[in-house]
């Protein structure tokens, strides 16, 4: 018997070839092996049926190889190509796949006549013959009869280079039936139910698919758990330390509700009422403010802003890029000049104050990534807001954090987020939702159009403009791709020019720089640009009243989130909008992810149809969530799961406040690297 821990390279269980290439993947003890879990299943006791046309999922057929060869393409490129048949010990069928590699000509030493094969992939169409380029795939072989990697449901494994898929899988069945399983623990073994050697067995061969899915979704509890302690320690944490006590008087918040031509929301009143609290109390705030695109979030900031400047203290606010700091640079301006409050815009070009002949310290300081620099000095930082705060590193969050003395600290997002996973992504924050819009926003007529005439496009963007609106024209791409066909920015917008002179066309991107953006935007915000030709630069923050069009070439390439921020951008000054989302139609998933904007303008429900269709990795965007080293984002959507979660790191909190006790045991999963965790101490 062999221990979890078990050092590979020590134990001689395997050649040392072997070793070496796992431990190159980082794989050095037999539990790190144990810990690669399968990517997927192939029930190999019965095999699909060759198919007869395309097909939009991915099949696993077997078959006999019946001809191969080495093919050219071009004047210097090859590739390789295998016809298979159904058909398996001699008994041939009448399907037949041709399985291609381009450019990988060691499959020819891998794949030749007469071997029985898996293989899996896409079925298409091409040439009338039918095709999988690139099938996963593996030669079966005579002994396999009584074998793990036949008449059985069959893991299959992501490469580990050096080791073949066959090879990887013996080797953890053999770990499987070598461990002891007294030094298996999981990190929530008291609810369990069942020893977790099984649960390995369970995943890696399992009888019965669904006994693999709940073997995933312990380990899942596990992982989950761990997130939710750590979420909840940093809860606990944060209401032990010692704040300021701000906004005890409101003169300035008054009076800048006196100056607004329009009512706040119930919403935003409600928020700013639940700001005031979190900054009245000793306990530092630590506070989510989510609305979806329009909801006011800009002055619920404002508001809080006042707040923390007349308790003495600066605030400070920083965007993601530099249009949108501009943006909240001149709306500040706008608002805050007449009460007297000094304002000034930091960021990597620009540096400047309000115009005004400030008689002290800005006030109230706004900018990008450069306020995390040391040319930025803060005379008393105790105020943070953080806007689209999911745009940011964790560790560029806690710099500025750093740069105030226990400051509070409000992050907003307007990306709407599942409300199933606020409680992962942002547990250890109080939650401020803005559910209502405010007043004036019109109505945006949405719609789906399958490759339209380009002059139908054109003449409906020129009556627009005629009207004296402004358009947005929107491209997935900066530049020509080789590889994608989509037209680009670059491309369009020369085209653009002739197709509504004499109206003035600007183009902006992220590869311009930053003064060319700047001055780009100003002409399309002044008037002097009838329409921009834009990628997805302008998703947040920007705010041109006038501009109620909006044409999304190639939408299909755009997630559902983020064409319900681009089209956010259209619609703020009482105009009726127009958002048009453009798309070839070929791919039945791209056309009813687009429906879904058609039917609600709710991001909410937008956040839900997103989740359902693309998984939570690719909502959340798991980099800058703080997801990324997880390994089950597909049960991010288990409600139950990552409740059960939640209030197992609750109670065990509870019983434990710092681990040092019953639960001491679990103190290694707090990550207190995690430099979001803790704030810097006051003295």
């Amino acid at each position: 018997m062999i221990s979890a821990d078990t050092d590979l390279a020590s134990a001689s269980l395997l050649p040392s070839k072997e070793v070496t290439a796992l431990a190159a993947a980082g794989f050095t003890t037999a539990v790190d092996l144990l810990d690669h879990l399968p990517k997927r299943y192939e029930d190999r006791r019965r095999f699909d049926a060759f198919p007869t046309q395309p097909t939009a999922a991915s099949v696993c057929l077997r078959g006999m190889v019946v001809d191969a060869s080495l093919k050219h393409f071009g004047s210097h490129r090859k590739f390789y190509e295998a016809l298979v048949m159904d058909g398996a010990g001699g008994v041939f069928g009448s399907g037949k796949i041709t399985c291609r590699w381009f450019n990988m000509p060691f499959i020819q030493k891998l794949v030749a006549t007469g071997h029985e094969v898996s293989v899996f992939g896409k079925v298409k169409e091409a040439n009338g013959r039918l095709i999988i380029d690139h099938p996963e795939f593996e030669i079966l072989r005579e002994d396999d009869a009584e074998s793990i990697h036949i008449e059985r449901i069959v893991p299959i494994y992501r490469n580990i280079a050096g080791i073949a898929q066959r090879r990887l899988r013996e080797i953890i069945h053999s770990l499987l039936h070598q461990i002891d399983a007294g030094t298996l623990r999981g990190v929530a073994d008291d609810v369990e139910g069942q020893p977790r050697l099984q649960t390995f067995k369970d995943v890696h061969f399992p009888e019965f698919i669904e006994r693999a899915h709940e073997a995933r979704r312990r380990f899942a509890l596990e992982e989950f758990f761990a997130l939710q302690l750590n979420v909840v320690w940093r809860r606990s944490r944060y209401g032990e330390q010692s704040g300021r006590v701000l906004g005890k008087t409101t003169r300035y918040l008054k009076s800048f509700h006196a100056s607004l031509p329009f009512d706040l929301t119930g919403a935003q009143k409600r928020s700013i009422k639940e700001i005031l609290a979190d900054m009245r109390s000793s306990r530092p705030m630590n506070r989510l403010l989510q609305g979806d695109v329009g909801s006011g979030k800009t002055f619920v900031a404002m508001a809080a802003m006042l707040l923390a400047i007349e308790s003495g203290c600066q605030a400070a606010l920083m965007a993601p890029t530099q249009i949108l700091a501009e943006q909240h640079y001149l709306t500040f301006r706008n608002w805050l000049e007449p009460l007297g409050i000094r304002v000034a815009l930091r960021t990597a070009n620009r540096d400047e104050g309000n115009h005004l002949e400030m008689s002290g310290d800005p006030q109230i300081i706004i900018g990008t990534h450069a306020l995390l620099y040391d040319a930025v000095s803060f005379r008393d930082l105790g105020l943070i807001v953080i806007d689209e705060q999911h745009k940011f590193g964790v560790a560029q969050r806690a710099s500025l954090i750093r740069q105030g003395v226990v400051p509070d600290v409000l992050v907003m997002t307007a990306t709407p987020i599942p409300r199933t996973l606020t409680m992962t992504i942002y547990g250890d924050l109080d939650v401020s939702i803005l559910d209502e819009k405010p007043p004036g926003r019109s109505r945006i007529t949405t719609a789906v159009r399958i490759a339209p005439k380009q002059t139908d496009v054109t003449k409906f963007v020129k009556d627009q403009l005629a009207l004296g609106r402004q358009a947005y024209l929107v491209y997935p791409l900066v530049e020509e791709s080789e590889t994608l066909k989509a037209e680009s920015a670059t491309e369009a917008f020369e085209k653009w020019k002739k197709r509504l002179s004499p109206h003035e066309v600007g183009l902006i991107h992220g590869k311009l720089r930053p003064e060319e953006k700047e001055a780009v935007m100003r002409r399309f915000r002044e008037g002097e640009a009838a329409a921009l030709v834009s990628t997805t630069v302008i998703e947040v923050g920007v705010d041109v009243p006038n501009a109620s069009v909006m044409i999304l070439h190639h939408a299909e390439r755009f997630g559902l989130a983020q064409l319900h921020q681009l089209r956010g951008r259209i619609g703020r000054g009482g105009h009726k909008g127009y958002c048009v989302l453009l798309t070839d139609g070929k791919n039945p998933e791209s056309l009813e992810k687009l429906k879904v904007l058609e039917k609600t303008s709710d991001g909410f429900e937008i956040a839900e149809a997103d989740l359902r269709l693309r998984g939570p990795g690719d909502v959340l965007g798991t980099v800058q969530s703080g997801l990324a080293d997880l390994k089950f984002t597909d049960f991010l959507a288990d409600t139950a799961l990552l409740r059960e979660a939640r209030a197992l790191a609750d109670k065990t909190l509870e019983e434990d406040p710092h681990l040092e006790g019953i639960h001491r045991n679990l103190k290694s999963l707090i990550q207190d690297s995690d430099a979001a965790a803790r704030l810097p101490s006051t003295a």
